[in-house]
């Protein structure tokens, strides 16, 4: 059974960009390496989900618990999403796909907030697509936040309260959370939004995910039942 957004709709796709760093160490790289191709294959990624008429992705790129890595990795890392962040707005945006980021900016410095808000700002008006980049995001503090700011619009606490103040709150709940690199676990990655999502855990590290890989997932997707509970 093949996929096709006729049949059976996906609104959004997660995916926890793993095994950078593995991908480099295996082909006798310098680990850095292995974030710089990941970044690369996240555009690539991105236009693919698009070409399929999918509407949402949300990549997993840098966590809350990243910034514990060493100060070496995580300086090299702010220079990555320094372009990732332009080149996302120079080249997807060009390609009508909007760019929004979902995180703690403000642990960010000042010129990679400044980035991120001109990125979202010039791509708002792109309907091709929606990429949401997940930096310094963890579902904890995400629901974390929105429980404050909920009681601080002095609201009732409920599921729907709640969900209207995630950082998430406009993008639709992943169908699909894809997870490169052989590990089983969510990591802490849209907890909230991931209740009933399709869970894919795939060996390929992520600079050598394809669109080959994808559309194995996609046909998989169309053979499982989704029953939400029911």
């Amino acid at each position: 059974m093949s996929w096709s957004p006729e049949k059976q709709p996906i609104q959004c796709i997660g995916i926890i960009l793993d095994g950078n760093r593995r991908w480099a160490r295996e082909r006798g790289l310098p680990t850095l390496e292995g974030h710089r191709r990941g970044f690369e294959n996240l555009k690539n990624a991105a236009r693919w989900v698009r070409d399929r008429n999918i509407p949402h992705v949300a990549a997993y790129a840098f966590s809350t618990e990243n910034w514990n890595r060493s100060p070496e990795e995580v300086n090299y890392l702010m220079d990555i999403f320094r372009a990732a962040i332009r080149e996302s707005r120079e080249e997807l945006g060009k390609e009508g796909v909007r760019v929004r980021f979902l995180g703690q900016r403000e642990r960010f410095a000042e010129d990679i907030q400044a980035g991120m808000r001109e990125t979202e700002e010039k791509t708002a008006t792109n309907t091709r697509m929606t990429m949401w980049i997940c930096l310094s995001y963890g579902g904890r503090a995400e629901i974390v936040a929105a429980v404050k700011a909920a009681v601080a619009a002095g609201v009732e606490l409920a599921e729907e309260s709640i969900r209207s103040h995630l950082w998430s709150a406009q993008m639709p709940d992943p169908d699909i959370i894809i997870r490169t690199s052989g590990e089983h676990r969510l990591s802490n990655f849209l907890l909230w939004q991931a209740a009933y999502s399709e869970l894919f855990f795939i060996k390929p590290h992520w600079p050598d995910f394809s669109e080959k890989i994808l559309d194995e997932i996609l046909e998989e997707f169309a053979a499982r039942e989704r029953r939400h509970g029911k």
